[in-house]
């Protein structure tokens, strides 16, 4: 049984396939383009023989004043801020950026895959029957 793809499949495939070249494309662009320089660095950590930058609102000071006026849930609701601030920004936008241009276009494709044209429905009941 040879099956034959509907306008709308076709269609559907189409917005998928482009959907995954222009997501790819702009994710190796930014990534291209961004570097991994950290925003608002501030002083230096000493550790070991290593001087490292640091940032002050990471500081074991400021962790512990955020804890003493707002308990670990204001902590884990900074260090959970922080983390999805840190994916719109640099290289680590561009794997953002593909990953939701895998995952969108994943979505067209099943969609195109599990679509039906409406002719070949009513063949299907009457092939049951």
């Amino acid at each position: 049984m040879s099956e034959k793809l509907s306008k709308k499949q076709t269609r559907l495939f189409l917005v998928s396939t482009t959907i995954l070249l222009v997501g790819l494309g702009s994710a190796v662009a930014i990534y291209l383009a961004a570097g991994d320089e950290a925003d608002g660095e501030q002083g230096y950590e000493v550790a070991g023989k290593f001087i490292y930058p640091a940032m002050h609102e990471r500081s074991k000071k400021y962790q512990h004043d955020l804890e003493m006026y707002g308990g670990k849930a204001a902590v884990l609701a900074d260090d959970f801020n922080r983390w999805f601030d840190g994916l719109w920004r640099g290289r680590s936008l561009a794997v953002t950026v593909a990953c939701i241009s895998v995952l969108l276009s994943f979505g067209f494709f099943v969609a195109a895959r599990n679509a039906h044209a409406d002719g070949n429905i009513d063949r299907e009941k009457e092939e049951q029957t």
